[in-house]
């Protein structure tokens, strides 16, 4: 069997978004599960709209959702050589032309077409006149004027097409510039592309491109056109419905661990399983598992999944992604075992990033003020009282974990009388400034012995004498 290969081939006139990032993902994994080869390729011929700071956009967020490829990133703006040797070997084999009809002739083709009840079509006015090369010339594919070409898809089925309909398009324009579909098939033949998987808004050029690779003697790739992804409401994806780039995810704290496993359940199934790790989605990916219906983005399930994967994942897989969001609010945080501990408190009530880093600040700043409400009903003398012996008793621990902890607890709330709540709430606005937080007892492990008691100390300092007992 030959080493199955693949290709993502984004244009560089914008953003990675949902759509193109599925795409990227499918090629990807089905080349990952068959241990071939994925190559990416920019399609830069459009001069006017293709820019770096696009090309950029697109290496970022494939490297951020951890797609990788094996050969690239090849550019077509830099072959144009290549596709000019395929097209003169296209026209010396009688299997293209060269076209001097007028942008005006074209147009009264068309509506002479049109008005006919036909589709409007170029008329193959240039098509046995044998022109020679001009500078107003462009390359025209001579279609089969008869028969079928069949697009044989793997995961739509047998689609026929009537070459009657299809026109003699071109190739090459007349400043030498490929067209698309030479474009393409050029690249795929040459890259060695065996399978194509992509969205179904490019099964029109298929036929066209199967007629190349015909002409050119090579072998048609296999192609899985793959259903658009809708919105809700069932309209084609847009911004308004949560479809942004890529890199805006990042930006809102998503895990792309996350974003990889919702974007391939949008077209993909294995069973009733939701919620697959990337690993586990190399091993089980197959076209055959890819669905004919569009898959329907709803950023409601991408959140509650990203919870889950921020939930499971080790904190050692977190910290990266957590640290550019600690930054962002002054917090000069390192990847160390501090940091590992802080995430494994607060994954678990974590959505996203954000929520984690807002949610961590307490452990690398100590609170300066206290919530004026949970103050006034948690720092009242007696809980001030269980304070003060509280940070008596845990001068004396040498262990400061949950098992040592609870015993000391439990000794504060035989003296004072006090329920486990009016001891750990005041204990808790202490250490973080706010009434909710991470667990009490897995929270002062984080922090440490000398840590707690120091905010504790600062606390009962702050709040004595205050009859209000508000900061």
């Amino acid at each position: 069997m030959d080493t199955i290969i693949t290709r993502f081939p984004p244009s560089p006139t914008g953003y990675l978004h949902i759509g193109g990032a599925r795409t990227a993902l499918f090629n990807w994994l089905y080349a990952r599960h068959n241990r071939g080869k994925f190559i990416l390729r920019i399609e830069d011929t459009d001069a006017v709209r293709s820019t770096k700071e696009s090309v950029d956009a697109i290496f970022d967020a494939l490297a951020w959702l951890g797609i990788d490829y094996d050969e690239g990133p090849y550019y077509q703006s830099q072959r144009y050589d290549i596709y000019s040797a395929y097209v003169e070997e296209l026209v010396a084999s009688g299997n293209a032309y060269y076209c001097t009809c007028s942008a005006q002739r074209i147009e009264e083709m068309r509506q002479a077409a049109k008005a006919r009840g036909e589709n409007p079509r170029y008329d193959g006015t240039c098509r046995e006149k044998g022109l020679p090369a001009s500078s107003d010339a462009v390359v025209r594919f001579k279609t089969p004027i008869a028969g079928n070409t069949i697009l044989e898809d793997v995961i739509r089925g047998n689609i026929v097409f009537s070459n009657s309909e299809i026109d003699d398009f071109i190739i090459r324009r007349s400043d030498g510039s490929p067209m698309y579909n030479l474009a393409v098939v050029v690249d795929d033949i040459t890259m060695k592309i065996n399978t194509i998987i992509r969205g179904d808004d490019h099964i029109s050029n298929t036929p066209r491109q199967i007629l190349l690779y015909r002409a050119m003697g090579a072998n048609v790739p296999v192609f899985g056109h793959v259903p658009m992804v809708l919105g809700d409401d069932r309209a084609r994806l847009s911004k308004r419905h949560g479809a942004m780039s890529v890199t805006a995810y990042r930006e809102m704290g998503y895990y792309p661990d996350a974003l990889l496993n919702y974007l391939v359940r949008l077209g993909w199934s294995h069973g009733d399983q939701e919620f697959f790790s990337k690993e586990e989605l190399i091993e089980k990916f197959s076209l055959k598992n890819v669905g004919k219906s569009a898959g329907v983005f709803n950023p409601e399930k991408l959140l509650a999944l990203n919870a889950q994967h921020i939930h499971s994942a080790p904190a050692e897989r977190l910290a990266p992604h957590l640290l550019p969001f600690l930054s962002e609010r002054g917090i000069d945080a390192r990847e160390d075992k501090y940091l590992h501990r802080v995430i494994c408190t607060l994954k678990a009530r974590s959505k996203t990033f954000v929520e984690m880093a807002e949610g961590a600040l307490f452990y690398y700043i100590a609170p300066q003020s206290y919530d004026e409400k949970g103050a006034k009903k948690f720092l009242q003398p007696e809980n001030i009282e269980a304070l003060v012996k509280l940070a008596y008793a845990l001068s004396d621990q040498d262990a400061f974990d949950e098992k040592s902890l609870a015993p000391v607890f439990q000794k504060i709330m035989d003296e004072t009388g006090l329920g486990f709540g009016k001891i750990a709430q005041p204990l808790r606005l202490a250490l973080v400034g706010k009434t909710v937080s991470p667990g009490i007892f897995e929270m002062m492990e984080v922090l440490g012995k000398g840590e707690t008691i120091s905010r504790i100390q600062r606390c009962i300092a702050v709040l004595s004498g205050k009859s209000d007992a508000s900061a």
